[in-house]
């Protein structure tokens, strides 16, 4: 694991609810690109359900970190594609399970008119730090 620091406010900045607005660290930098919610067999999960696809987006890149032996401690940034901003409680919901308040790493959504396939309501991509 590398050493972050998380700078939640810097100064002339209002604080983040959600997000911290800087993370920095010292290592070797891990992009995971953005995960859907497809199961290991290439199968949809969730069609429909926007909790059960954040849940299997966070699993999906816990797998992707842990591949590159990272974990979410070293993640310094998520971007969120959905296409309905209302699944962002889902998404926060399944975040909170591996991502503690105060990791919370630097973070972007976007909503967007589609994904790749419309059975997806969201994708999410990962950016992270490891020790050297």
């Amino acid at each position: 694991m590398s050493e972050l620091t998380r700078i939640p406010a810097p100064e002339g900045v209002a604080p983040a609810a959600q997000y911290t607005h800087v993370v920095l660290g010292t290592g070797t930098f891990v992009a995971v690109s953005g995960q859907l919610a497809l199961d290991e067999d290439g199968k949809v999960v969730g069609e429909g359900d926007a909790e059960a696809q954040a849940r299997q987006v966070f699993e999906n890149l816990r797998r992707c970190l842990a591949a590159a032996g990272a974990s979410f401690d070293d993640v310094v940034k998520l971007t969120f594609f959905v296409t309905d901003m209302a699944h962002m409680s889902a998404i926060r919901a399944a975040r909170a399970e591996h991502i503690p308040d105060d990791r919370l790493p630097a973070a972007s959504a976007v909503q967007v008119a589609a994904l790749v396939r419309p059975e997806f309501l969201m994708e999410i991509e990962a950016l992270a730090v490891v020790s050297p």
